[in-house]
């Protein structure tokens, strides 16, 4: 679907987490393992497999108690979603259909200055693992299910390999913690469970309308770009679409489809450049077409990334 890269050979580890470890963390914190998710503390499963209790599969991460989850990390692998005001699409329900065999935390890179730092997180959304403490890059940019799953896959047959073998087990809130996540509005929620079931149009019906109905939705904004993004790359190949543009270099809609591409793949300064060039010689009406799909690809990548920072100013210049 995409120039994302979705298989095992790209399974890497060149991220150091160090000054992530031996942070001080809340006991209790909502929504967070406490000291019994260490591994060999007492009443801990043995590190590397058991059962473990956990709030819920799905956690919220964060500068603070990141440390945790790299414990957690000993028994159970970790899928860790870096994304920018709103969870990527869909990873809740993927994660929460392995049973417990795989845990997701969530993380705002933008509220988590220290974590972004330290997975150099280029853009956003963005999947990492933790394996036995160990951080092991998997893909950028939005995939579809299928993907996803492929990813995971090789995920547990890392983790296998490396002994991480445990199961999580959530006991769900008590009255001394809050859900890991409030309940998603009702289009928000509507908009998700079309993204599972691939349909992505209605997605984007779901997220117009609830920015029709509150145009601050920032969320929604940032949701709408993402889905618009799957629904245009759905059925399309990786070499069909850079044929069509090699063969076709004047044709805008082919090079949209490559700039799609390219930022789906995590080359968002490839996408940005390609656009900005050819807004630089096209007439009224492409300019208009290439600012749209620009201020959508900004979105996706996220509006406090630096080099939508540096593209924005760009296409300002161009403007005026």
């Amino acid at each position: 679907m995409s120039g994302s890269q979705p298989a095992a050979e790209h399974l890497r580890g060149a991220i150091d987490l160090s000054s992530l470890v031996n942070r001080g963390t809340t006991t209790g914190a909502p929504g967070t393992p406490g000291p019994a998710a260490a591994p060999g503390g007492p009443g801990t499963a043995p590190a590397g497999g058991g059962v473990v209790e956990v709030p819920s599969l799905v956690l919220e991460g964060s500068d603070a108690n990141f440390s945790q989850f790299l414990d957690l990390s000993m028994q159970v692998p970790v899928l860790v979603d870096l994304f920018a005001g709103a969870p990527t699409p869909g990873l809740t329900q993927i994660v929460e259909s392995y049973g417990g065999r795989l845990l997701l935390v969530t993380v705002d890179v933008t509220a988590n200055v220290q974590l972004r730092q330290a997975f150099q997180v280029q853009s956003v959304p963005a999947a990492v693992a933790l394996i036995g403490g160990r951080p092991l890059q998997l893909f950028a940019g939005a995939l579809p299910e299928d993907q996803v799953r492929q990813v995971l896959e090789q995920v547990l047959q890392a983790a296998a390999q490396s002994g991480v073998t445990g199961t999580a087990s959530a006991s769900g809130a008590t009255e001394d913690t809050e859900p890991v996540e409030p309940p998603l509005p009702p289009l928000h929620a509507e908009a998700y469970e079309a993204i599972e079931q691939g349909d992505y149009p209605r997605a984007i019906t779901a997220y117009q309308t609830a920015i029709a109905q509150n145009p601050t939705d920032k969320m929604a904004v940032a949701g709408l770009a993402q889905v618009s993004l799957l629904n245009r790359l759905q059925g399309k190949t990786i070499d069909q679409i850079r044929a069509a543009a090699a063969a076709n270099p004047n044709d805008l809609d082919a090079q949209l489809d490559v700039a799609d591409l390219d930022l789906s793949g995590g080359h968002v300064e490839d996408a940005f450049d390609r656009l900005l060039t050819r807004f630089e010689t096209a007439d009224a009406d492409e300019r208009n077409t290439i600012r749209t799909r620009l201020l959508e690809l900004f979105e996706v990548a996220g509006l406090d990334d630096p080099r939508v920072m540096r593209a924005r100013g760009r296409l300002t210049n161009l403007l005026f």
